[in-house]
């Protein structure tokens, strides 16, 4: 393992990145795969409520839904979906440990080589999959049960299940809108801080709540440079990598440079909280429920928990993230935490665990109830609507390239949509004290990555 790798890996806050060196990914040594269950029921046979009602086994499963695990919580928690479970299968116990520094924890766990049954899967090289997880059955087989089959895959087997499927936007409260004089939901960066401006200007709110202290929900950010800012559901995961320059002005309000300088420019104009430092991840969730925040940058998963934190569900919407391609707007669709098993539990665990999988993405509307996008491929049921914006899904990776990512992130240190809270954290801290102009962050960012794109031996395409 490069030790240049870890160390970025570990000041990224949360991710772990390739175990291999940088270089041609197509001279990259493959890795083989041992897709051999011969001694369990796959995912895709198993028939709920008919196989394995009498089996008994313990397992654990370890998730960052640390607010599911009590009374209070609004929506459906952890002991209501076991409770539920074992109504079908009494035999089969779960006990589940959640984390809220989850993306830091998972690693420190399978590094240990001591870890649960199931887990959400945490940043991982496609090729390293195997190393720590079942595979759940080929990908043609996959697709035809669950959506976003291919998010955690390798070489055709996958080995990850969706927990829910989020969409990528702005949570906001309707009445700060509404009290703002806001008529029309913004649809450019633009509008955007003008919309910001009129919260400041006529309510007591906080225009944008950032989220600074807590860390991760910076790397929120990351999450919008691509189908939201192009419109291109093979930026992210193919030309991104091949672009020269990929942070520059394209003078348009488009790609990643218009949805990090939203940030710059709310921070820099005042319409942030007074001290950036003191933000509260827990307490902001009440906070834009009574009325106190206007808006936050974050997956559409935050949705339910803002409106399970206080009396005001109704005032919570969630809005398309204001960037505007050829009078579009757009959205991306994927995974959440994808379940992974355990590839050195007992067969009994593993069968037990497989079940459990399926059980909470075909039964329990785990997803539907998280104002999740459907997982089980069976149903287009949801709760969740943007209206006038299209649906898109991120293309993964060429074949070849699965890691390429990850080896330009931990050469480049920017980690983009992997866990780089710290560069988003660094464009709050520098638009708050005027020290650096935004377009000199991002051509810092773009040497970064040009300097990475050339140790890495990769080809300029765009």
């Amino acid at each position: 393992m490069k030790m240049k790798k870890v160390l970025a890996s570990l000041l990224a806050c949360s991710m772990l990145v390739a175990m291999t060196g940088c270089g041609s990914s197509n001279t990259k040594e493959e890795a083989t795969v041992d897709t051999s269950n011969e001694n369990l029921k796959s995912y895709a046979d198993i028939v709920l409520g008919e196989d394995f009602t009498d089996l008994e086994a313990t397992i654990t499963m370890f998730n960052h839904r640390t607010d599911m695990d009590s009374d209070d919580y609004g929506g459906v928690n952890w002991k209501q979906y076991l409770a539920k479970f074992n109504e079908v299968y009494p035999g089969i116990k779960v006990q589940i440990t959640t984390d809220t520094n989850y993306a830091d924890d998972a690693l420190t766990h399978l590094q240990s080589g001591d870890y649960e049954t199931i887990m959400g899967i945490p940043a991982l090289d496609a090729s390293d999959l195997s190393t720590y997880f079942l595979s759940y059955g080929d990908l043609e087989t996959m697709s035809k049960e669950v959506n976003y089959a291919d998010t955690w895959m390798y070489q055709k087997q996958v080995y990850g299940v969706a927990s829910t499927a989020t969409t990528q936007g702005i949570v906001y409260n309707k009445k700060v809108f509404e009290e703002a004089g806001i008529t029309e939901l913004p649809g450019t960066p633009d509008e955007f801080i003008d919309a910001l401006k009129a919260i400041k200007e006529n309510t007591d709110a906080i225009p944008l709540y950032t989220n600074y202290a807590a860390g991760w929900t910076m790397g929120a950010w990351d999450a919008y440079f691509g189908i939201n800012a192009t419109g291109d559901n093979t930026y992210a995961n193919q030309k991104f990598l091949h672009t020269k320059d990929p942070f520059k002005d394209y003078g348009d309000g488009t790609h990643p440079y218009a949805v990090y300088k939203i940030l710059y420019d709310a921070v820099a104009n005042g319409l942030t909280e007074e001290d950036y430092t003191t933000t509260d991840w827990e307490g902001c969730k009440g906070m834009i429920n009574s009325g106190k925040i206007g808006c936050m940058v974050l997956g559409s998963w935050a949705v339910p928990q803002m409106k399970a934190a206080g009396e005001n569900a109704d005032d919570i919407g969630y809005m398309a993230f204001p960037i505007t391609i050829d009078g579009k707007q757009y959205a991306s669709a994927g995974a959440d935490y994808s379940y992974g098993i355990n590839v050195n539990a007992t067969d009994d665990e593993k069968q037990a665990a497989l079940v459990f999988v399926k059980w909470l993405t075909e039964e329990s509307g785990f997803s539907y109830n998280e104002d999740g996008l459907p997982v089980d491929a069976s149903t287009t049921e949801t709760k969740l609507a943007f209206d006038g914006v299209e649906f898109l899904k991120d293309e993964p990776s060429v074949e070849g390239e699965e890691d390429l990512l990850n080896e330009l992130n931990a050469e480049s240190e920017l980690n983009v949509n992997n866990g780089g809270d710290k560069k988003i954290q660094e464009i709050i801290e520098h638009a708050s004290i005027g020290d650096m102009s935004f377009d000199d962050i991002m051509a810092s960012w773009n040497e970064a990555w040009s300097e990475a794109q050339e140790a890495c031996g990769v080809e300029i395409q765009y």
